[in-house]
């Protein structure tokens, strides 16, 4: 490795089920996070299926890759298919050895689960055995569930740290793994991470592009790794700089908010519901929401964030006109006139919800979600939102959302969280 460049990591995710579809990985982009924080620049992130083969090719790769740490997840189980620790011990080039100490300790937690379920046995004896089998030289990591954890070093390297699957326990056991004796003399070695990030909001990839070919004219930028990811309809951008190349880095994070100020969320970082959870408690305001196509979509995110009970007061799915009318005062009249689907109806349902809560600040959403029931005047994706708060202020939009029922409904959970921002620490002029 040169001085100008970061250590590299592979994550290797074991799992049949991950390549089946049965289930989503959370391991992998949990790990290669945190790993990117450490300061490695993350090479691969690898799945593999509970073959004994496959995860040692994995891990081959990953010597070849030029990785100097490799973090597994899953096969740390009692079953037959959970193998990654033998394959591990073979990989260094170290026995398993049966480590009492491990053995104690889970016979320990599984003891009570015996008396609650009756199955204590031979069988449970020997899952406990199989547990505490550790390879020669290795850190046990004490368990967050039943299976240990390991850091394997072999010789030549790479490091490889051994957790289990189940993302609670993965995620319980990582102060462990960075405490180890072997991870803290990597680390030791390992340039600070330096990244930027920035959130933009209904900014297209494009513009980005276009501002990184402009600023590549005028110097250097080759220094820096630039990602954009589109997530919950905002576009972040994270820049990556080399240990050489931080100056860089923090000239060009600049040059991007200055440029795109307009569309700017955080500069650094910070997401929508944590700048809208912080504005709130700032104010001393709550929120209400009266709900139709999003079906409760963006209470649930409003309350995704411990603590929310401080700033959401309630909210309403009204769905049906007769819901509109009856739960949030919505009056009928109004909906025969403009349609349930309109700037009036959702003021009405921003009106209602916070009344009805007593609320500093309400809002309405009411739209065609499709794939049916649009029209010409009022097509699918057509989406009418409102804002108003106990002091006066309005914030009204009616755009059409492009895509299917899923996406309609995403996106406006997306922007409803977006005016509610604007409403509560509203930006600066110019």
């Amino acid at each position: 490795m040169s001085a100008g460049e970061r250590p590299r990591a592979a994550v290797i995710v074991t799992g049949s089920e991950l390549l089946t579809g049965a289930i989503s990985d959370r391991n992998g982009p949990w790990v290669a996070r945190e790993l990117g924080e450490l300061g490695f620049e993350v090479a691969h992130l690898l799945l593999v299926g509970d073959r004994p083969d496959d995860l040692a090719d994995a891990l081959r790769f990953a010597v070849d890759a030029g990785c100097v740490l490799v973090v597994t997840s899953g096969g740390l189980g009692p079953t037959a298919d959970d193998l990654t620790a033998e394959v591990v011990a073979s990989f260094a080039g170290a026995e398993l050895v049966l480590d009492e100490g491990m053995r104690e300790h889970i016979g320990g937690i599984l003891a009570g689960w015996a008396a609650r379920t009756g199955f204590a046995g031979p069988a449970l004896e020997e899952a406990n055995r199989k547990q505490a089998m550790v390879p020669r030289g290795a850190v046990a990591l004490a368990p967050v569930g039943t299976a240990p954890g390991l850091v394997v070093p072999r010789p030549g390297g790479p490091l490889v740290v051994v957790l289990p699957g189940p993302p609670r326990e993965l995620q319980g056991m990582w102060p462990a793994v960075l405490e180890a004796e072997p991870v803290r003399e990597l680390l030791a070695d390992v340039p600070a991470a330096a990244s930027r990030s920035l959130r933009f909001f209904g900014l297209p990839e494009s513009e980005i592009a276009a501002t990184l070919r402009d600023l590549g004219t005028e110097r250097d930028l080759s220094g820096v790794e630039v990602t954009t990811c589109l997530r919950r309809s905002e576009l972040e951008v994270d820049l990556r700089p080399r240990p050489d190349a931080a100056d860089v880095a923090a000239e060009l994070h600049g040059e991007l908010a200055a440029r795109h100020a307009k569309h700017l969320v955080s500069a650094d970082g910070t997401s929508t519901d944590e700048l809208l959870a912080t504005a709130l408690l700032e104010r001393g305001w709550t929120v209400a929401t009266g709900e139709s196509c999003t079906g409760g979509m963006l209470a649930s995110r409003l309350i995704d964030r411990a603590g929310s009970s401080a700033y959401a007061a309630g909210g309403v799915v009204a769905y049906s006109n007769e819901a509109k009318t009856q739960l949030l005062g919505v009056p009928s009249e109004m909906i025969e006139e403009h349609g349930a689907v309109s700037p009036e109806v959702a003021r009405a349902l921003a009106d209602g919800a916070r009344e009805r809560f007593g609320a500093d600040i309400g809002i309405g959403i009411t739209g065609v979600a499709g794939p049916g029931g649009g029209t010409a005047a009022k097509p699918v994706g057509y989406v009418c939102f409102c804002v108003t708060t106990a002091d006066g202020v309005v914030l009204a939009r009616d755009p059409r959302l492009p895509g299917g029922r899923s996406d309609v409904r995403e996106r406006s959970t997306d922007l409803g969280m977006h005016l509610l921002l604007r409403t509560v620490a509203p930006r600066p002029a110019g």
